[in-house]
């Protein structure tokens, strides 16, 4: 008899990760005898874990902080992951193991499903210039958005990804954040402000378009004071849990052989196992 398939999360630490439970739904669902565990895995030792992971058992594995640029070098990454500067996702082509950062298609997945059209804007504004906003840059870019303002409280970080990926990307200054969102069709926060313990963004929405679309990769809280601010004025959103699952996606198909699908039931059982306690 084969043994189940079965895939890791590698971080330290690890153990309050959502993907587990994720990942074990989607297993149910589709009817595959397979597993997901999470591995934590000092940063002495995640170099001998990676490189021997088919020995450790996985078939594939996600990789989280502060893993995920040792994954990078430590596999054959695809053109997202070099791009991030990070992997978070690894499975094996026979003996090669590959990696990719799945937060690309996870922002672009939730953002089609969530706000259907989105991509109709011509200017997005990105608030944050740290790991989160590379893989949204790389995405926007990748999708055709003309112009992407990138704003920052360290210029030298904004212009530094910039710099990576090309004239669309235009560095501005934090404090111009209210002079831009009138033009912003799409608006993204990548930063942690909004996020629980933290302080809010502090922006002024209602300078938004009408058409304007308000993404926030936090999700905790699952409603974030931008979010709830731009539902208020009728503007489509697209939330961090969302990315979360979407994100998900491509690592289960890439170890399991089925594509998953994202359900208004999955993300009603990940919302509760978020808001419980």
């Amino acid at each position: 008899m084969t043994k189940p398939r079965a895939a890791c999360l590698i971080g330290w630490p690890a153990a309050h990760s959502r993907s587990p439970l994720i990942h074990h739904t989607w297993l149910r669902r589709l009817g595959i005898e397979g597993g997901y565990t999470i591995e934590s895995v000092p940063p002495e030792d995640v170099a001998e874990f990676i490189t021997h992971l088919s020995r450790h058992g996985f078939v594939g594995a996600n990789v989280t902080i502060p893993h995920k640029e040792r994954a990078l070098l430590l596999s054959v990454p695809d053109e997202r992951a070099k791009a991030v500067g990070a992997a978070n996702t690894l499975w094996y082509e026979g003996d090669t193991l590959y990696s990719t950062n799945t937060d690309v298609e996870g922002f672009i997945n939730n953002l089609d499903a969530s706000a259907p059209g989105w991509d109709a804007a011509t200017d997005a504004l990105v608030l944050g210039a740290g790991g989160s906003s590379r893989a949204v840059l790389f995405g926007l870019i990748e999708r055709g958005i003309a112009r992407v303002h990138l704003a920052n409280r360290t210029m030298e970080r904004a212009q530094a990804l910039a710099d990576q990926f090309g004239p669309q990307i235009i560095p501005v200054p934090w404090e111009a954040i209210g002079d831009l969102l009138p033009g912003a069709g799409l608006l993204v926060n990548t930063t942690s402000l909004g996020m629980k313990a933290q302080p809010p963004l502090g922006i002024e929405v209602g300078l938004l378009p009408p058409q304007a679309v308000v993404a926030d990769l936090v999700y905790l809280p699952l409603q974030t004071p931008l979010l709830a601010a731009a539902q208020a004025l009728g503007l489509k959103t697209a939330d961090g849990l969302g990315m979360l699952l979407h994100q998900a996606v491509r690592g289960f198909e890439l170890w399991f052989g089925q594509r998953p699908e994202v359900t208004p039931e999955l993300r009603e059982l990940i919302e509760a196992d978020l808001t419980k306690g």
